[in-house]
């Protein structure tokens, strides 16, 4: 215990020396989830509009001034022609364009289906599908809004029989607001960066500069130099986390609504998975170089595509969704949006804290031991 404790401590003078390993480790996760908070927002405002009225009438104003009041739609134009709207798509000056028909009053007071073109851009399918959601709630709101006038001046104060009257609610995220969708996410994904590529990195360090054979020529064991090794790391990464998880709460004033306890507890589990695969690229890799392309191109990359944090797994291939089901960062995604979005707690969640504690240590206990044979 005492040889284990001095090596522990000889690790943290050595990380201490390492000005760029401090930087990584206190400032680089705040960095990365500001810019990353802010980069992850697939929410749309002031969508560039070109308006081609043909009807230029109060009704066609109003139902102009509903888009622009939206806050999502901005009129930068007007036409004349649908050349001017092609022209400014093809520039990607407008990412919209509104059609009204020149009859569009006079359909509406004779009761009739007014006419009404929207115009996306498609070349970014996501913006384009986004904008369309707008735009048809709008246009949904303002259909029921002349329904209710009509009724109104007709003297009808109940729904006429037969009609359906729905309400929607949005729970857990009210506003659709894709941050904090997305930030509990990148929490993961910091933490996966860096506990993975610390622990290969500090190692193959050691390697470089002759400081690992040293180490095995001394009496120390090789399960103590593994648990020396892995356990700096562990505290470095609760630190890291501690520290991600403020600047959620107190820069994004995202509120972590379930147990912060069962969200660190999960994260150590987590760290079982990391701290095993920066573990076993360190016994591959032979310089810092190739750890930092093999934990990039073999680890991080495959994560963040097939755990869900960019990409919904429901849309995959079913070939690549059961690949998904050997990917830690995918259960660690669930379990943490739980915690923070809805407050779920362990009854609720241990089916995939138990999956990602039986993963960690598969991965932890293989690793090792593939260490432990290298230093053999």
């Amino acid at each position: 215990m005492k040889t284990l404790r001095l090596f522990i401590i000889k690790e943290f003078q050595q990380f201490v020396r390492d000005k760029k390993m401090v930087t990584i480790i206190l400032i680089a996760p705040v960095i990365q989830l500001i810019f990353l908070g802010y980069a992850a927002n697939r929410d749309l405002k002031d969508i560039k509009t070109i308006v081609f009225d043909k009807d230029d009438s109060y009704s066609s104003r109003e139902f102009i001034r509903r888009f622009e009041e939206s806050g999502y739609f901005l009129v930068v134009s007007k036409a004349n022609t649908y050349e001017k709207i092609t022209e400014m798509l093809d520039k990607g000056a407008a990412l919209t364009a509104i059609v009204i028909d020149e009859n569009f009053e006079k359909d509406i007071k004779g009761r009739n289906t007014s006419k009404v073109q929207m115009i996306f851009d498609g070349s970014d399918g996501n913006k384009a599908s986004i904008a369309a959601g707008y735009a048809q709630n709008i246009l949904a709101e303002y259909s029921s809004g002349i329904a209710a006038e009509y009724l109104e001046k007709s003297g009808m104060i109940t729904l006429p029989a037969g009609s359906v009257s729905g309400e929607t609610r949005v729970w857990y995220n009210p506003n659709l607001v894709t941050r904090l969708f997305m930030l509990p996410s990148i929490v993961g994904l910091i933490l996966i960066i860096i506990t993975t590529n610390l622990t290969a990195l500090a190692i193959v360090k050691e390697r470089e500069i002759g400081t690992l054979e040293q180490l095995i020529v001394t009496p120390i064991k090789p399960y103590q130099m593994i648990f020396g090794k892995l356990i700096p790391f562990s505290i470095l990464g609760f630190i890291a986390i501690l520290i991600v998880l403020s600047v959620m709460r107190y820069w994004f004033e995202i509120q972590i609504k379930g147990s912060v306890g069962l969200l660190i507890l999960s994260s150590f589990v987590f760290m079982l998975s990391t701290l095993g695969l920066g573990l076993f690229i360190s016994t591959i890799s032979k310089s810092q170089q190739q750890a930092m392309i093999t934990s990039s191109f073999l680890i991080i990359i495959p994560m963040i595509f097939l755990s869900g944090f960019a990409f919904p797994i429901e849309n995959m291939p079913v070939i690549i969704q059961y690949i998904t089901y050997i990917i830690p960062l995918k259960y660690f995604i669930i379990i943490i949006r739980a915690i923070v979005l809805k407050g779920l707690g362990f009854s609720y969640l241990w089916k995939e804290i138990l999956i990602l504690f039986s993963m960690g240590m598969i991965i932890l206990i293989l690793s090792s031991l593939r260490f432990k044979k290298k230093l053999e």
